[in-house]
């Protein structure tokens, strides 16, 4: 049986806690803030709810593995899309079915290029299930996957998804949609491997899905289910500074506090881990870009508006201008976009909203806060308020104007996040979408990072993947017991 401090409550922290007390190691977990969750997080205001986190539950199979009764609800449609010619699209889960809404939107030709793209993507998802989702990336596993050949064909490293969107898709919007899904690893399109087509291939082939009362209830079961296998939670126990020589021997908290561990677990931002927790700062500069971030309006509504689905994405016209804007370049500082695509969530659940009201979670892409050429000072006077009147107008000005019907309008800008999670500049998944994220083995020895800004990436599941991989690598190396149905 081993010690085990775990850094951080997020649900990369928090699953990966409970999989360590099932294999019978006594673990603590220490938590800066006054609850769990982390980015996983939750707002509540005269009887409206929202998450204002995830909001879209992918493989749920991860979280039944960890014994979570969480019930999740299907989505149909997983996503409507609205385009800027006033075409619409619903996803769906059924294969079949999306090929015939993609032929009635857009044609057959249209809906035959998304069944070749489909069987390229179904082998990327295989190949990277197989081969990098769960299980640890070194030198030595991506030297294996060299040896594999169709898995290597499949994932088609140094193509971006962009270049193999326009190969397989003829029509821009479908292309477009397509470019939509580097955004969720917070990635250009244009820079973002190929590999990342295994995220609308894991969407629609397995589903998306709701929960009850909103996607925060896996935050209140992860911490009903480490107090159930004797998980001990130290909330406002933010951590300094990790003890380490060749290996780490505890934590110093920051009132001075020593806690001895044979093994730590960081569930912070990696970039904070190498830079500010470690004995000697170490850089991860080269590894990953920094991810970009989200500004978010939370919308009480009044009455309802039927032809909204739970998930709903509003295209701009120029999807470019948006990837220059929020991700900035050479010759460009970063900016608010002034025609972004923008992301509507709202759920019908009573439980999250006053009768005859609806609860709305806007959501837009945006760069990390920060003064850098590739950043946005969100802290700037005036910034913030301008930036939601423009979000207003612009769903306005794509037929669905609620400014009329606002009950509230509550704003979460990056710089909001970073001061909440402690994340640098608020970028929600740590490092952009690709292979090479900071490794789940830490550069001392019994130090590991679970997390979306560790492999194997952002987004629940990947998060919760994560914990699988480190609890792994620690029974390996410290002997353990698996983890109980």
């Amino acid at each position: 049986m081993s010690e085990i401090v775990v850094i951080g409550a997020g649900v990369g922290g928090m699953a990966a806690a409970v999989r360590l007390a099932e294999a019978g190691h006594r673990v603590t977990v220490h938590e800066q803030s006054g609850d769990v969750g982390g980015k996983l997080a939750g707002y509540e205001r005269d009887g409206f709810r929202f998450d204002t986190g995830p909001s879209l539950l992918t493989l749920p199979d991860v979280f039944a593995e960890l014994g979570l009764d969480l019930r999740p609800e299907p989505l149909d449609p997983v996503v409507r899309h609205f385009f800027p010619d006033g075409t619409t699209l619903d996803s769906s889960a059924d294969h079949e079915v999306f090929l015939e809404r993609v032929a009635a939107a857009f044609g057959a030709e249209a809906a035959r290029d998304w069944a070749r793209f489909w069987r390229r993507a179904e082998r990327i998802w295989h190949a990277s299930w197989e081969s990098v989702l769960r299980r640890p990336v070194t030198a030595a596993s991506l030297a294996r996957l060299s040896w594999r050949l169709g898995d290597l064909a499949a994932i088609a490293p140094g193509r971006s998804l962009r270049s193999l969107g326009r190969h397989y898709l003829h029509d821009r919007r479908l292309r477009m949609l397509l470019d939509r899904y580097a955004t969720y690893a917070g990635a250009d399109p244009r820079r973002a491997p190929a590999a990342l087509a295994a995220i609308p291939y894991a969407e629609l082939a397995f589903g998306g899905w709701y929960l009850p009362g909103g996607l925060v209830t896996i935050a209140d079961s992860l911490r009903s289910r480490c107090a159930d296998s004797g998980v001990r939670i130290e909330l406002r126990s933010p951590v300094a500074k990790i003890a380490a020589d060749r290996r780490v021997r505890g934590v110093h908290l920051a009132d001075g506090t020593f806690v001895r561990a044979d093994v730590v677990v960081s569930n912070v931002d990696a970039v904070t881990l190498y830079r500010d927790l470690l004995p000697r700062p170490r850089s991860l500069a080269g590894l990953a870009d920094r991810s970009l971030a989200g500004f978010v309006l939370l919308l009480g509504v009044r009455g309802e508006t039927p032809e909204l689905a739970h998930h709903n994405v509003f295209f701009p016209r120029d999807y470019d201008a948006e990837f220059d804007a929020v991700f900035g370049g050479p010759g460009r500082r970063a900016r608010p976009a002034g025609d972004p695509t923008v992301f509507v969530t709202r759920a019908t659940d009573p439980a999250v909203r006053p009768a005859g009201h609806e609860a709305w979670f806007v959501l837009v892409n945006a760069a990390p806060q920060g003064t850098g050429w590739t950043q946005v000072d969100w802290r700037r006077p005036g910034l913030a308020g301008a930036y939601r009147d423009r979000i207003l107008d612009v769903l306005a000005a794509r037929g669905l104007d609620v400014r009329d019907r606002l009950v509230f309008a509550e704003v979460r800008t990056p710089a909001a996040l970073a001061e909440a999670t402690g994340t640098p500049g608020g970028a929600i998944y740590g490092t952009a979408g690709g292979l090479l994220r900071p490794a789940n083995r830490g550069p001392v020895e019994g130090l590991f990072l679970v997390g979306g800004s560790a492999h194997p990436g952002g987004g629940l599941p990947m998060v919760a993947l994560s914990a699988q991989i480190v609890a792994g690598l620690i029974g390996v190396a410290f002997g353990s017991r698996a983890l109980r149905p």
